[in-house]
């Protein structure tokens, strides 16, 4: 049976791989991307809807499908000010997931962060665990929450820093072994195989995975 598949975040570095994985698999027919902006993608498959996230409104009556893909989120150089970051990361995929169970979605997968803690000082990880945390007390029929380390990839703007982390990862990759496997980093691409390949299966209850269980299941 096909499905019909939500995502938001499609042009950032993980969902823009998971939208090309979307729209050339034969078990999704329909592809909507919510965003401020409609991506550049254009597909028979795929429908781009222009919503405000700070509104429910705008995006309610597009929830019609299968599985949620929430791929949104910002660095701290894009979104300086902690208050307009916390409503990124924390409140619109919180709202988006209530919206979502309200239309009947059944699957809700989220990319949150290795070390995610929503008792930690550290306002990042903070965010991260709180929002965890409030997607787990919606009661979603099936939750997945990626927990990633430090992500590599080709960026529109990769910065200096990001990729001198990611050389220097390269490098102490070779030495995380046993439980500390999950600080490697990880490749955008295989977060998205992971997620597509999760929703493709029927899994209830939360679903919670670190680098190492993902690319398990990429």
């Amino acid at each position: 049976m096909t499905k019909t598949a939500i995502i938001t975040g499609a042009s950032g570095l993980i969902g823009s791989k998971l939208l090309t994985m979307l729209l050339h698999s034969k078990e999704y027919e329909v592809v909507v991307s919510l965003g401020r902006k409609k991506v550049k993608k254009k597909h028979v498959k795929l429908r781009r809807v222009i919503v405000d996230f700070e509104d429910p409104d705008t995006y309610a009556q597009h929830l019609n499908g299968d599985v949620f893909f929430c791929c949104l989120g910002t660095t701290r150089k894009q979104t300086p000010d902690k208050e307009d970051y916390y409503k990124i990361d924390h409140d619109y995929p919180t709202n988006l997931a209530k919206a979502a169970k309200k239309m009947g979605i059944k699957q809700f997968h989220f990319i949150s962060a290795i070390g995610a803690d929503a008792s930690t000082s550290n306002f990042y990880l903070k965010t991260k665990g709180e929002t965890e945390k409030d997607l787990r007390n919606i009661g979603l029929e099936s939750l997945f929450i990626y927990q990633p380390s430090l992500l590599t990839g080709k960026r529109r703007n990769q910065r200096l820093g990001e990729r001198a982390a990611a050389f220097v990862m390269a490098v102490v990759n070779p030495l995380l072994l046993g439980g500390l496997k999950k600080y490697k980093s990880i490749a955008a691409l295989t977060v998205a195989r992971a997620m597509f390949n999760q929703s493709l299966k029927e899994t209830k209850g939360v679903s919670v995975y670190t680098t190492d269980q993902i690319k398990k299941r990429a």
